[in-house]
């Protein structure tokens, strides 16, 4: 794979009124300790069952006789904040061991999410100490509550300071290659072994303006995203998520395993790491009319195959956000189609997969 979006937690000491997901947010006491727990729990499954080989081919770099280059992935670890005292040490830490242990030399490229405003020095040397490739300041907008107009700059000059006296670049933000790593397009840092570091919000030039139609975003009318804005093209998006082993694979997995072909997360998971394999999960959707144009970045064809034409799609794409504004966006449309048809399909398409795995099993 080029890239895994892995978010550990749903614990976070925010709440945002622009997040992608009402999940995250603080949680206190026994609800605190059961959402650990249960990632804790979900873990070592979901590294076991991650793909064998973190590399991939890119063909828009090509070896010295014309093949594309082998490249190493990335694996990105988010919250949530994965920074704080009730995730770093009990959950965080322990997946970036756990990662180590199982790939060693050949281990992906790790990255992480912070808002950064809780990073501290010991934390950046335990984070160097256990192989942190790229630390990603995730908060540099106007909706993150004392980021506002300059106050963000306060921060950011901070980080700086720190990450100098420890020997971590900042890496320049490219026009909208990664929303999360941002390589730029001067300097090739997938090369490098780092340490970096990069700064990236909610804002037009540093990731997608608009906003995700979902949770709290969605909730306090915040998305301006319209019919013509399809992120499912984009790199957060659906688009190549089926073609692992080739540049632009990337999938997104939740604290308990579930996996999805976008960061918003469609509907229906495709399957969920604690019970399979990664690569049988997506081997198994290959092929389906309604995956192959999710995997092709374009979410109006999927419901084709079952009497849904593009217009369609599109009419299905209406509804109100939670302010009452009308609004139409494709991944409305996604959210129908997979309600209406694709849950049930999923459900078929995972029984077979577990039966087929079960039959080999017995036969060993």
């Amino acid at each position: 794979m080029e890239s895994i979006y892995w978010v550990i937690t749903w614990a976070c000491h925010r709440k945002c009124i622009h997040c992608y997901d009402h999940r995250f947010r603080p949680y206190f006491g026994e609800e605190l300790q059961q959402i650990i727990s249960e990632s804790q729990v979900a873990m070592e499954k979901i590294v076991e069952n991650l793909p064998e080989d973190f590399t991939y081919l890119d063909p828009d770099n090509l070896n010295p006789d014309g093949t594309p280059q082998r490249r190493r992935g990335r694996l990105i670890l988010a919250g949530g904040e994965v920074l704080l005292d009730s995730v770093r040490e009990p959950l965080f830490y322990p997946t970036l061991e756990a990662i180590q242990r199982r790939y060693g030399k050949n281990a992906p490229r790790l990255c992480m999410q912070t808002t950064g405003d809780i990073l501290q020095e010991r934390y950046l040397e335990e984070l160097l100490e256990r192989g942190i490739w790229t630390i990603a300041i995730a908060s540099i907008d106007d909706y993150h509550v004392g980021m506002e107009g300059d106050k963000k700059f306060r921060l950011m000059d901070r980080i700086r300071n720190l990450m100098a006296k420890y020997g971590v670049e900042e890496a320049a933000i490219a026009a909208a290659r990664d929303h999360r790593i941002n390589l730029p397009e001067t300097r090739d840092y997938s090369l490098e072994d780092g340490p970096f570091f990069v700064f990236f919000g909610a804002q037009p030039e540093l990731w997608i303006g608009e906003l995700w139609p979902r949770g709290r975003a969605w909730f306090n009318g915040l998305s301006q995203a319209n019919y013509d804005v399809n992120f499912c093209a984009r790199w957060s998006g659906g688009k190549g998520f089926l073609n692992y082993g080739w540049a632009g694979s990337e999938v997104a997995i939740e604290p308990d395993g579930s996996v999805y072909p976008c960061c918003l997360k469609t509907k229906a998971p495709l399957g969920n790491l604690t019970e399979e394999r990664l690569i049988d999960i997506l081997d198994s959707l290959k092929g389906h009319p309604a995956f192959e144009a999710l995997n092709q970045g374009d979410p109006e064809s999927m419901g084709q195959f079952a009497g849904w034409s593009r217009s369609i799609f599109k009419d299905r794409s209406h509804t109100t956000d939670g302010k009452g504004n009308p609004f139409t966006n494709v991944c409305i449309g996604c959210d129908a189609f997979f309600e209406e048809k694709l849950g049930t399909v999923l459900q078929e398409i995972r029984r077979q997969r577990l039966a087929a795995s079960e039959l080999i099993y017995s036969q060993k």
